[in-house]
């Protein structure tokens, strides 16, 4: 690819110089979270008018593929990991498949009094306990989910006797308690990072942040998981690909 603009050619310089921008970010000479050149810089380099690198820019933002910074700049977009919901391949799993080197640490796992929301979404009785499962998930030595999973205590007997962070806990539950997916409820919104969550994903407080919420029930139509995971949005992204 040429790093020239042909001004003799019928595609327009707008869309060349999207082009070479495209080129210098996939082939690496611009670099995650480096500052490229503003559009003055790009006018000087490429001889466009102004406007134009401005609207190359902000296409490029829009895209996903840069990002502003008031005051500062133009800069790289870091690369987001592009996985499909958990509920139906693990985190873990579709990580490591892509040949990153992920690491789980075991937050808390323990039986407790639900909360009225996690009681509602198991359909359980006042007095049931559950299982409780709190993880935090890395890529690289670099945290991007917090993983949250509760289980009804009656289900699963023991549970916390388990290995759920070397092992999926899907399949934990499959193997030794028979309780397999058939039917999987699930919302996803973006959030606001709590003060917990960014320190734990180390990123400041506020920051947006996915949140998807699962529901899971067995081939009854009984509920026997309910997690939420929260998401670094500036490192995934979740692709949702169904087949009717």
């Amino acid at each position: 690819m040429t790093d020239v603009l042909q001004r003799d050619s019928a595609v327009p310089l707008y869309a060349q110089l999207e082009e070479i921008v495209r080129g210098k970010i996939s082939g690496g000479e611009w670099q995650a979270n480096q500052r490229i050149p503003s559009e003055n810089e790009l006018n000087k380099i490429y001889g466009v008018s102004r406007m134009t690198g401005r609207g190359v820019l902000t296409k490029l933002v829009n895209d996903g593929l840069l990002f502003r910074v008031p005051g500062k700049g133009t800069f790289v977009a870091p690369v987001k990991i592009s996985t499909i919901s958990p509920a139906y391949r693990g985190v873990r799993e579709q990580l490591e498949a892509m040949g990153y080197e992920t690491s789980t640490e075991l937050l808390g796992i323990g039986r407790e009094a639900p909360s009225v929301k996690v009681r509602e979404k198991l359909r359980l009785d006042a007095g049931q306990d559950v299982y409780a499962i709190h993880r935090v998930r890395s890529v690289q030595g670099k945290p991007i989910s917090l993983h949250h999973s509760y289980v009804p205590a009656h289900l699963a007997p023991d549970l916390d006797r388990h290995d759920t962070v070397n092992e999926q806990l899907c399949v934990v539950l499959e193997t030794n308690y028979s309780l397999a997916m058939k039917h999987v409820v699930e919302n996803l919104e973006a959030v606001s990072v709590t003060t917990e969550e960014s320190r734990l994903l180390q990123m400041r407080k506020g920051q947006p942040v996915l949140l998807l919420e699962d529901l899971i029930s067995d081939v009854h139509g009984t509920p026997f998981e309910y997690s939420n995971i929260v998401f670094r949005g500036d490192k995934i992204s979740l692709r949702f690909d169904y087949k009717l």
